[in-house]
Order: structure tokens, then C-alpha cells, then sequence
């Protein structure tokens, strides 16, 4: 009885010690994960900051404007903290704003406020935002504002309409702003492709140190890792696709329309690929963990190959390079993935090696290959 409580107490330590393990992990790929959010939005939140300050003092000194509360507030809103700065976007909010708070103002002024207030202004406000435009931001920002100025009427300078003017001056300082810092549509998704391709590079290298070792820590590890990359590759896309959508109707995105393309549709190789290595970590467990006589150096080598590629990959995207370099080492990579050769004679083997082979075309293609030409990179079948 006492050896079995021994068992049960190193089982349970082992459980707790895999636990502590795995948050540690979670935790510091967060951690990257938010530095990297904070080094793309220091910019662009210091320029919203300084537009919300310089709209008021322009309502407060230039307007005479006692208490200029949506002037900034609408500053900000229109800027928000992304370099994704979208001209239609930025004015989508300035004019829903605006509307929001004017509508808000005459009726607080012609028919005072309360619950029935609150719904037709509500009401009248999303119509005539329908009316001006498709935007469902116009709209949205008309709604809430006309509700906030209805809900809390407040005394202030400026008439019936100061208000409405505080938002007008907002509204103008921030598209001023999105108008003369334009920025390279490229950066914020090469800087957000960069990381993410890292992550996956990552899950690979950990998975490879597994592999040799037979470490079950170094695998679950590679599995939490790559499970806790999904905000950076969602980042990645929802960054790439609107590049992609102001590429549409800004001259410096004309220019750059095809890589945007090419960087939108990387961010959805990458994602395939690493759902794909995240499904070979799973079953990369189980074929460790069994017959002690088992050879993986060689499935080891060709995800250290993988890894390696998929690193140069990353600084490709990163610094908007050409990935060719990457393309070769990929391409090296994927001759070796052959079952017949690699795990010859043991099945469970030669199906970690069958399940590399598609994260690896992924891959190849996010550096360029057509479909055609990462599939003839692969050993027949």
C-alpha cells in the first residue's frame, strides 16, 4: 500500500509538474505574442494620442469650447490604435460621429431626453447613416454616439450644436493625420508574417529536439506551442486582408497590390501548414513514446530541415525579400521525405514521415512554388 501511494504520488507530481510545463509555455508564447502587438501599435497609438490632444485644444482655446469632450474622443476613435488607417474607414468614423453626436444634440435640444428619446434617436440616427453610405462603421459609430449624447445630456459652450462642432474638429484632425502618415501598407503584415512563420518554425525545432530525445515534454511542448500560435497567424491574415482592401484605393497600395496578394495568401499557407504540423506533433507521441528500438534520427533530420527552411522563410517575409533562399533549403527538404526510404520497414514511422509531406508543400508554396512544382518536389509515392 505504501508503494502504491508512492506510484500514485509520482504519477500525480508528474501530472502537476506536465501542468506547470505546459502554462509556462502558453505563457511566454503570449508574452511574445503581446510584445509584438506593442511594437506595432506604439506609432500609431502615440500619432491618436497627439491627434486627440490637438482636437482639444483646437475646440477648447480655438471654439471657446469650455468642456471639448468629443473632439478628442472622436480623434481617437477614428485613428484607433493599428496602422491599418484606411482613408474610407477613417472617414466612415468621422462622419458617423459626427452624425451621431448632431442628431444627438437636437434632439436632447428639441425634445429633451429619456427612453422613448433614446430609441428614436437610435432609430433616426442608423437610417440616415444607411442613407449616407454602405459603412457598417458609419453606422454603428451614429448609433452609439447619438445614444451617449441623449443618454447624458450635459450643459455645454457652444450651443445647440457645440458638440457636433467638437466632433467635427476631431473628425478633421484625425483624417489629416491618416492623410499625411500614410505608411508602407506592407509593414504591419510583413512585421505580423515574420512572427507568426517564426512561431511555425518554432513548433518544428521543438518537435525535432523531441523526436531524438524521445522527450514527451519537448512533444506536448510542440503541440502547446503550436496550438497558442493561432492569435499570431490570425493577427497575420486580418492585417494582410485589409492591406489588401486599402491596396484598392490608395495610390502607395496600387503600387503594392501584388505583394499584398502574395503576403494575404502566405498568411493562409502558413495557417494550413501549421494546423498540418500541429496533427503530426499528436501522432508524433504515441510513435515515440513505443518500441525503444525505433529510428526517428532520420524523421528528426527531415524536420530539422523543415525547421531550418521555414526560419529563412520567416526573415524573407520579414525584410520583403524574395524567398528563394528559403525555396532551395524547402526544396532539399522535401526530396528526403520519402516512406520507402525513411522509416523503411516500420509503418508508424513512415506515416510521421507521410504526414510532413503536406505542411511541406504549404510551406513551399508561401515561398513561391506553384502547387505543381512543391508536389514534384516530393519522392513519388
Amino acid at each position: 500500500m505504501t508503494a502504491g501511494r508512492g506510484a500514485t504520488g509520482d504519477g500525480s507530481g508528474a501530472v502537476d509538474l506536465a501542468r506547470t510545463a505546459w502554462r509556462r509555455l502558453l505563457l511566454r508564447a503570449r508574452v511574445r505574442q503581446g510584445a509584438s502587438r506593442v511594437r506595432v501599435a506604439f506609432w500609431p497609438i502615440v500619432q491618436a494620442a497627439a491627434a486627440a490632444g490637438v482636437a482639444f485644444g483646437i475646440a477648447r482655446y480655438g471654439l471657446g469650447h469650455a468642456a471639448p469632450f468629443f473632439a478628442p474622443i472622436s480623434a481617437w476613435i477614428c485613428l484607433g490604435f493599428s496602422q491599418d488607417r484606411q482613408l474610407r474607414r477613417v472617414l466612415e468614423v468621422a462622419v458617423g460621429v459626427a452624425v451621431g453626436v448632431g442628431l444627438g444634440d437636437v434632439v436632447v435640444h428639441v425634445i429633451g431626453s429619456g427612453w422613448w428619446q433614446v430609441a428614436v434617436v437610435l432609430t433616426v440616427s442608423a437610417l440616415l447613416a444607411r442613407f449616407i453610405d454602405r459603412g457598417a462603421m458609419l453606422t454603428t459609430q451614429a448609433g452609439v454616439q447619438a445614444v451617449v449624447i441623449v443618454a447624458l445630456p450635459a450643459a455645454q459652450a457652444g450651443g445647440p450644436l457645440g458638440r457636433w462642432t467638437d466632433a467635427l474638429v476631431g473628425g478633421a484632425v484625425a483624417l489629416a493625420v491618416a492623410v499625411l502618415t500614410p505608411g508602407d501598407p506592407r509593414r504591419r503584415p510583413r512585421h505580423l508574417g515574420a512572427e507568426a512563420t517564426t512561431e511555425l518554425a518554432r513548433v518544428l525545432e521543438t518537435l525535432d529536439r523531441g523526436l531524438r530525445t524521445r522527450d514527451r515534454a519537448d512533444l506536448e511542448a510542440a503541440l502547446v506551442t503550436g496550438r497558442a500560435s493561432e492569435g499570431a497567424i490570425e493577427d497575420w491574415q486580418a492585417a494582410a486582408s485589409s492591406a489588401r482592401e486599402l491596396a484598392r484605393v490608395t495610390a502607395a497600395g496600387r503600387r503594392h497590390r501584388d505583394d499584398l496578394g502574395d503576403l494575404e495568401r502566405q498568411s493562409v499557407l502558413v495557417d494550413r501548414a501549421m494546423r498540418s504540423v500541429r496533427v503530426l506533433a499528436r501522432r508524433a507521441l504515441p510513435v515515440a513514446g513505443g518500441v525503444d528500438e525505433r529510428d526517428l534520427e532520420p524523421v528528426a533530420d527531415l524536420v530539422s530541415r523543415f525547421a531550418a527552411g521555414t526560419r529563412v522563410l520567416a526573415e524573407a517575409i520579414g525584410a520583403g525579400r524574395d524567398p528563394a533562399v528559403a525555396r532551395e533549403v524547402l526544396v532539399e527538404a522535401a526530396r528526403t521525405a520519402d516512406p520507402h526510404v525513411v522509416g523503411s520497414g516500420d509503418w508508424q514511422v513512415q506515416s510521421l514521415v507521410m504526414l510532413v509531406r503536406s505542411p511541406l508543400v504549404d510551406v513551399l508554396e508561401a515561398t513561391g512554388a506553384t502547387p505543381a512544382e512543391a508536389r514534384a518536389a516530393l519522392p513519388e509515392l
